[in-house]
């Protein structure tokens, strides 16, 4: 009776693995026969969808949108550039709706090219909520955002890294698709392609060209994790040889976190191309550099939508103790400037990055402190535009 019941197990164990396989078989032929990237100077006009999301999520992307607006009023009034407000997106309403992104929202998110997004929870195991994907992981596979960029940079300490995540494979592609096999036997699942690997490298080799940056490193498991992080390495340095004046390296997941606090040694990383949970931790460690992870951005490529954020969460307990008006905007005014790097408006991408300098490591005539001893949220906006009229 026992090896009947175990039988039965691994059957159903099995039938799940090929459901799994078998979308992801779909997904790689989807990835085959898309196009080029979209060439926003031939739009009409640019759709920039504004979705809050939750906790401080509201507040900082309201700020964010705000500084937006004032530098691109010119565009706004000449019909060339919309912001879309979308709302849906809470904790609450996806909770209600059983989707990681109900389905109006989506239709919304998908008429706009260019997206604004705040912070979202994500439901875990023993808070309570019922098992919702994460809307961040759900929103890059829906609108195929497989590169997420962030970049790191403080001068004083040498640091100029640009952080190339793959974003819709790895351990995060089926996140919710685990199972358990029997009681004492769970299982989840690491999917890595041919085409996701090509595509991120590609991407990130292409940047190291355009920018100047002679090294590209590497990030894996390989050594243990043989098929799937090998194939990873190994599709890389494919891409690599098409770039022979950019010096390649690999390096182990665990052994670049300590390097990258290395003084001596953290100098020579320029751009960094690593699968989906590895480039996480990694940008967020990264992120710590150049003062937490509230001044971080990032933003999330694909070749028919993009999407900018922060890269922390959505604190709820800040709400809940009533101190959301004194979130910091920092992170999304990062994503912001590289939104306008994206559509094409380098000079005013520029501009705002010289003027979040000015404002957090140069001047600081303002503080942000998440508590009522710094300034306001809006506060440090108002401070960011008065910087900008000022350059």
């Amino acid at each position: 009776m026992a090896d009947m019941t175990v039988n039965a197990q691994l059957d159903a164990a099995c039938e799940k693995f090929r459901k799994i396989l078998e979308k992801q078989l779909v997904r790689i032929e989807d990835m085959k026969s898309q196009g080029d990237f979209v060439d926003y100077n031939a739009l009409n006009k640019i759709r920039i969808g504004v979705c809050g999301g939750d906790g401080i999520g509201p507040t900082i992307t309201a700020e964010a949108r705000r500084v937006l607006e004032f530098m691109l009023a010119d565009m706004v009034e000449a019909g060339k550039v919309e912001f879309v407000n979308i709302d849906g997106l809470t904790i609450e309403n996806r909770i209600a709706c059983g989707k990681a992104i109900p389905d109006d929202v989506m239709a919304e998110l998908k008429s706009c090219e260019i997206i604004l997004k705040g912070p979202t929870t994500t439901p875990q195991k023993g808070d309570g909520m019922p098992n919702i994907e994460s809307a961040n992981v759900a929103m890059r596979k829906a609108l195929d955002l497989f590169a997420n960029i962030r970049p790191v940079k403080v001068p004083a300490e040498g640091i100029d890294w640009t952080i190339f995540r793959e974003n819709t494979e790895g351990g995060y592609a089926v996140g919710k698709e685990g199972f358990n096999v029997t009681d004492d036997l769970a299982v989840d699942f690491v999917i890595t392609t041919k085409q996701g690997s090509d595509r991120i490298a590609r991407l990130a080799y292409d940047y190291a060209r355009k920018n100047g940056y002679g090294r590209v490193s590497l990030i894996s498991k390989a050594n243990v994790i043989k098929t799937t992080d090998g194939n990873f390495l190994e599709d890389c340095h494919k891409v690599a040889a098409e770039y022979p004046e950019i010096v390649t390296d690999e390096w182990y997941a665990d052994i670049i976190t300590a390097k990258l606090v290395d003084p001596k040694r953290r100098r020579d990383f320029k751009v960094l191309v690593a699968p989906n949970l590895y480039g996480d931790i990694i940008s967020d460690e990264a992120a710590e550099f150049q003062g937490g992870v509230g001044t971080a951005g990032c933003a999330n490529i694909g070749k028919k939508y993009a999407m900018f954020e922060a890269i922390h969460g959505s604190a709820p307990r800040m709400v809940k103790e009533g101190r959301a008006q004194y979130a910091d905007p920092c992170s999304m005014l990062r994503g912001c400037v590289m939104l306008l790097s994206h559509i094409g408006l380098q000079e005013k991408a520029d501009k705002l990055a010289k003027a979040l300098d000015i404002c957090c490591f140069e001047e600081k005539k303002l503080t942000i402190t998440g508590r009522d001893t710094g300034a306001t949220c809006e506060e440090f906006g108002n401070y960011v535009m008065e910087t900008l009229k000022a350059l």
